[in-house]
């Protein structure tokens, strides 16, 4: 018997299991053989605060102070940069102001970027004030702190059957037998609806997107380090500096089951070919490429917190590719909310964030 299980040992699992393991006996089960292997392990990993819709934002806004600080943080210098052609200026500034970037010049941007096309990029817009995420580290932050509380976590474990109980829920797993718990946490990603329907709680609607990435190799020969991260107008596609080469995802968002995804050819190439407009210096050569699930609710925002038709069934999903970013904020909000504490954060934008919202 456990009080907590938690179901997704992904960021949300991992950081809900951190804050909750202070509140009571923790388990968590993951179903893959490592922790953070779906969406959690192919993230472009950027700390972007201004980044998302409101609730999103003010999730960031409120777990800057602990990626930069605790335990020694885990975001490092990164800056960004917007680039629009001549035909994209609506994309671009809107792009622009939401994220609060400053407009520099072509020449400006080449002094950093020395790969952009003259012919192609007609407005450059950058700032500072986005990070590296060290997504392992972070990951092994939330472990430690789970296993410190006394909290035990399991790999290579499904749920199969999932039963209410007197005492709470009774969920029979692949690896480790019964696990009787009070409350049951669905951070299961992609699957939490299929999860709620095995607990016989009313699925959400969440709808997984593909999203692709391949890796390259640092364009030109160029020391990529200092590189800031790029953005197309619209996020029509993106490139980020990794361990001396080069990340360009085609920014794509196809439907899809929850599945162990794989990256489209087709669809890497175009992506290839909208970054390629931009710079002087093509694709001749993919390294590696892959694909993660990046989930969504109906209205985009995170859900986090318990089921008003059980609140012993508790959601943290629906993270659509800003689990790292928020992940300090968003388990700390679920934690209060089990808790019954009044939580940190702005009274709309946990209205904004809990399930019951769609319980209606």
């Amino acid at each position: 018997m456990t009080d907590i299980l938690i179901i997704g040992g992904g960021v949300a699992g991992l950081s809900a299991a951190a804050r909750l393991s202070a509140l009571g006996h923790v388990t968590l089960i993951e179903r893959e053989r490592s922790f953070g292997y779906h969406a959690s392990g192919r993230s472009a990993a950027l700390f972007e605060a201004s980044y998302g819709l409101p609730s999103t934002t003010a999730l960031s806004r409120a777990s800057a102070d602990y990626l930069h600080n605790h335990n020694g943080g885990v975001l490092s210098p990164r800056g960004l940069m917007l680039l629009g052609g001549p035909d994209d200026d609506a994309a671009f500034v809107a792009d622009r102001d939401s994220m609060g970037l400053a407009e520099i010049s072509f020449e400006q941007a080449r002094a950093k970027l020395p790969i952009l096309n003259p012919k192609t990029v007609a407005r450059v817009a950058t700032h500072d004030d986005a990070w590296d995420i060290d997504t392992d580290l972070l990951l092994n932050h939330f472990m430690q702190a789970l296993r410190g509380n006394g909290g035990v976590a399991h790999s290579n474990c499904m749920p199969t059957q999932i039963n209410r109980t007197r005492a709470g829920w009774s969920v029979q797993t692949t690896t480790q037998g019964p696990i009787g718990a009070q409350i049951i946490v669905n951070a299961a990603g992609a699957w939490a609806d299929e999860v709620a329907q095995m607990a016989r709680i009313a699925p959400l609607g969440l709808t997984p997107l593909r999203r692709s990435m391949g890796r390259i190799p640092a364009p030109g020969g160029h020391d990529v380090s200092g590189w800031p991260m790029l953005f197309g107008p619209g996020e029509s596609w993106y490139a980020k500096p990794d361990a001396g080469a080069l990340l360009v995802s085609p920014a794509d968002a196809d439907p899809s089951a929850p599945m162990d995804a794989y990256a489209d050819d087709m669809v890497l190439a175009e992506g290839f070919a909208r970054y390629e407009h931009y710079v002087t210096e093509p694709v001749n050569r993919l390294l590696t490429s892959w694909a993660g699930l990046r989930t969504f609710s109906p209205d985009r925002n995170l859900v986090l917190g318990p089921d008003p038709t059980d609140p012993a069934f508790v959601w943290s999903v629906g993270q659509g590719g800003y689990g790292f970013q928020t992940a300090p904020a968003a388990s700390a909000l679920v934690a209060d909310l089990v808790a019954g504490r009044a939580p940190a954060l702005d009274v709309d934008v946990v209205a904004q964030l809990t399930p019951d919202r769609f319980r209606g």
